[in-house]
C-alpha cells in the first residue's frame, strides 16, 4: 500500500501559536536593541553680543537677534544631515547637497526634498557676558 501525501496548505494550532509566540518575544529584543540613550543638552556660551544685522553664525546652529525676539536654528538639514549655509540677502538657509531651502525665521522646508523643519535651540539672553546661551 502506498500512501499519497497531500501538500499542506494549512498551519497546524500548534505551529501558528510557536509562530505567534516567538513573534511576541521577538519584539521585546529588537525594540531593545535599537534603544539608544537621549543625548544630554549641552549649553554653549557665546560672549559676543549679535551685530547690527541681527545674526551670528556658529559651527552648529546660527544665532538670530532681531525685532525683540532671540531664536537660534540649527545648520543640520533634515534631509541628508548636511550642513546648511545661510543667505543672509534672501533671509534662507540653503542645502549644498540637494538645494533644500528653509525659512530663517520658523525653519520650515520651502524647497525639497527636505519636509521637516530646522530644530530650534532655546535660547537665553543675558546683559553681561556671556551675552548669549544656547542649549544644544
Amino acid at each position: 500500500m502506498t500512501r499519497i501525501l497531500k501538500a499542506r496548505n494549512r498551519w497546524s494550532r500548534r505551529e501558528l501559536m510557536a509562530f505567534l509566540g516567538s513573534l511576541a518575544l521577538l519584539y521585546p529584543i529588537c525594540r531593545f536593541a535599537s534603544f539608544r540613550v537621549p543625548r544630554k543638552p549641552v549649553p554653549v556660551n557665546i560672549s559676543k553680543p549679535v551685530l547690527t544685522n541681527g545674526f551670528l553664525v556658529s559651527s552648529d546652529f546660527v544665532l538670530f537677534d532681531r525685532d525683540g525676539k532671540t531664536w537660534a536654528l540649527s545648520r543640520k538639514c533634515t534631509h541628508l544631515g548636511c550642513k546648511l549655509t545661510y543667505h543672509e540677502d534672501n533671509d534662507i538657509f540653503e542645502c549644498p547637497c540637494h538645494q533644500s531651502q528653509f525659512n530663517a525665521e520658523t525653519g520650515e522646508a520651502i524647497r525639497g526634498p527636505a519636509v521637516k523643519p530646522l530644530v530650534f535651540y532655546p535660547v537665553e539672553k543675558r546683559e553681561s557676558d556671556p551675552f548669549y546661551v544656547v542649549i544644544t
